[in-house]
């Protein structure tokens, strides 16, 4: 079962979508558990950002990124997105959703980024270190293993 059926998500422009058909066609997603006030953060984001832009452009791989924020407030939220963040959704602010991830993951620091298969199995707990050291290349190698 996908994990993220019936659930909204919401693009920096505050519009929300349903998060099956936003979702699309990808067999994986990194769950990208962040906020604007954690400097580390602040640093990995236009690195994800980048990375992902990356493989978008070549149609690399069936994977998104879901932002959950651990941002303040939901105008918060959408300044951190609009300012570095990729094209990518969020969880709504305020969603139980939220805290469902953060605890189904044990997420307890930011920034972390998990990349799931979407019926919630994690592929590596590890994103942010693929990221780092492989760039775009991790999405593809994410995707083979979902």
């Amino acid at each position: 079962m996908d994990i993220f059926n019936g659930k909204t998500l919401v693009l920096k422009d505050g519009s929300e979508h349903a998060a099956d058909k936003a979702l699309g066609d990808a067999k994986a997603v990194a769950l990208y558990f962040s906020a604007h006030w954690c400097p580390p953060c602040r640093m990995f984001t236009p690195v994800l950002a980048e990375a992902y832009k990356e493989m978008k452009e070549e149609c690399a791989a069936p994977v998104e990124v879901v932002f959950i924020s651990s941002d303040r407030s939901n105008t918060d939220m959408l300044k951190y997105m609009e300012e570095s963040h990729g094209a990518w959704y969020a969880v709504k602010y305020g969603d139980t959703f939220q805290q469902e991830l953060k605890t189904k993951y044990g997420v307890s620091s930011i920034p972390t980024l998990i990349v799931i298969k979407r019926d919630g199995t994690v592929i590596t707990a590890n994103g942010r270190s693929d990221i780092q050291a492989e760039g775009p290349r991790a999405f593809v190698k994410w995707a083979g293993a979902a």
